[in-house]
């Protein structure tokens, strides 16, 4: 089992923890549909950098 040795400074401990905040995701909109999507990933319309890269599924209307 490990046993610490010494007390961490609270510099030691902070220089530490500097890396542990959280960062917001980075949200872009679409210059062509207008849709927000996240950076580096297309809309969920297909568009991606201003054109549409693939077209979305039809739903299946059930009409009788």
């Amino acid at each position: 089992m490990a046993v610490q040795q010494g007390r961490k400074s609270r510099s030691r401990r902070d220089m530490r923890r500097a890396h542990d905040a959280l960062t917001a995701e980075c949200i872009s909109v679409d210059p062509t549909s207008g849709e927000t999507h996240l950076r580096h990933h297309m809309t969920k319309g297909g568009f991606y950098k201003g054109r549409q890269v693939i077209k979305p599924k039809e739903k299946p209307s059930n009409e009788e």
